[in-house]
């Protein structure tokens, strides 16, 4: 599938970092974006819609995905499963619409191999410290897994010379997060060389 002029976005970073917060803002916004819902089979936070912030399955509809090839990628995260339909994105892109897709670093370097001149932007923690004290604040996590974040978040933090941009995102100014990335956006619908979408 060609998006003419489309582009694909991914959005990634730590666990913490603020993701979903990031997206929430953008959302509100009204920009005309496609926001791919990840499918899970994590268990639905409180506050959380089905189809709106995930698509929450089972294992067995998880698997029934994978091996009917509906995922663009999938990964193990935590011991949970998450995975990237591949019709939302082929729709949007139809339609001409941009499209963005929030994963973690792992996923990220999946679609990657898959999909290079997809446009990668690493959301980033003002600092380690204060990284952790935004998981501890959450409260979703045992003693015991948030040292397990950290330490991978120590791994992800290497993984920055995969992506094409990095903005930090700061608990305090939203505002300038969504910026940049619209900033980002702005940039690259003005390249010489556009990035075609093949899916």
């Amino acid at each position: 599938m060609k998006g003419a002029n489309s582009l694909f976005i991914v959005i990634s970073g730590p666990s913490g970092v603020g993701k979903d917060t990031v997206l929430a803002k953008m959302k509100q916004s009204r920009r005309l974006l496609h926001y791919v819902v990840t499918a899970t089979t994590r268990p639905q936070r409180s506050g959380e819609k089905n189809g709106l912030d995930y698509h929450f399955v089972s294992e067995e509809q998880f698997k029934q995905m994978i091996d009917t090839g509906q995922l663009l990628e999938w990964a193990n995260v935590y011991g949970n499963l998450y995975g990237v339909p591949k019709r939302q994105i082929q729709q949007a892109l139809a339609q001409g619409l941009d499209v963005v897709v929030k994963i973690d670093v792992q996923g990220a370097a999946t679609i990657k191999n898959i999909l290079p001149q997809a446009v990668f932007i690493f959301l980033m923690p003002p600092s380690l410290d204060e990284l952790e004290r935004r998981l501890k604040e959450r409260k979703t996590e045992s003693t015991e897994e948030l040292k397990l974040r950290m330490e991978t978040t120590r791994r992800e933090m290497d993984s920055l010379p995969l992506f094409d941009y990095a903005v930090v995102n700061h608990q305090d100014r939203l505002d300038l997060t969504i910026a940049q990335i619209d900033a980002i956006i702005s940039a690259e619908k003005c390249r010489v060389k556009l990035r075609i979408i093949e899916l």
